[in-house]
């Protein structure tokens, strides 16, 4: 796509010089028409321009002009069949491309279209010129770039297809990883949590492990103490009750 619109601007870039060179075109057209005895009908196809040219053409500079529109189109035409390839697009693209392609086809009439505002290359022209003989050829340019800019504006508004990754998995599934990892993040912290239960647990049974076996030795060391007469009776204060 970057390619397509490249080429686009290079091409704009070329029609810009030619807009400056707009007398010298119609003069090398008026020379031609006078050589092909030519006067009555208007200049209404690329494929006129084109015999003008071949047959007609008697001097380098009318030569020189009459190339540069007709590269101009052959450039315009090989790009339209390019952006064909680039994306598919959908109904309004696509009717963009088949006026693009009807208007740049050598034995279209052109006779009927005018390059309207912005462009005022049918301002440069008498009345004459612009209704009966040059208007339709000097408006040909002109409209074919507005139709693939037009282009260029709709497809870049379209959703792009998504590519997939080296290992076979979309790009929608890498761009859901974020949204998944809340998720992820809880059902890794489970077993966690039910660790820690079974720790406290753990430490709660031996608590009352430890608690039993401190009764049982209690229990021990009083009974031993009955076995060895070694108990203790209450306590007497010393006299003669001593003994």
């Amino acid at each position: 796509m970057n390619e397509a619109k490249e080429a686009l601007r290079n091409i704009e870039q070329k029609y810009k010089l030619f807009l400056q060179q707009q007398f010298t075109f119609i003069g090398a057209l008026q020379h031609t028409r006078e050589n092909a005895h030519d006067m009555i009908r208007p200049v209404a196809s690329i494929s006129q321009v084109q015999s003008y040219m071949d047959h007609h053409c008697n001097n380098a500079t009318d030569r020189r002009i009459l190339t540069m529109f007709l590269n101009i189109c052959n450039d315009l035409s090989k790009l339209c069949h390019k952006l064909e390839t680039v994306h598919s697009g959908n109904t309004v693209t696509n009717d963009i491309l088949e006026r693009c392609k009807q208007l740049l086809r050598h034995s279209n009439d052109l006779s009927a279209i005018r390059a309207k505002y912005p462009h005022d290359v049918v301002n440069h022209l008498s009345c004459d010129e612009a209704k009966n003989h040059y208007g339709g050829v000097v408006s040909l340019i002109p409209i074919v770039l507005d139709c693939m800019k037009e282009w260029v504006a709709h497809i870049e508004k379209l959703p792009q297809r998504t590519p997939y990754n080296v290992s076979g998995g979309s790009a929608i599934s890498e761009k859901r990883e974020p949204q998944d990892a809340p998720a992820r993040a809880t059902t890794s912290q489970t077993p966690h949590s039910g660790h820690l239960e079974t720790q406290i647990s753990t430490s709660n049974k031996d608590n009352v492990q430890v608690q039993g076996n401190e009764h049982v030795w209690k229990k021990n060391l009083n009974d031993t103490e009955k076995h060895s007469g070694k108990r203790k009776g209450p306590w007497k204060p010393p006299g003669r009750h001593a003994f």
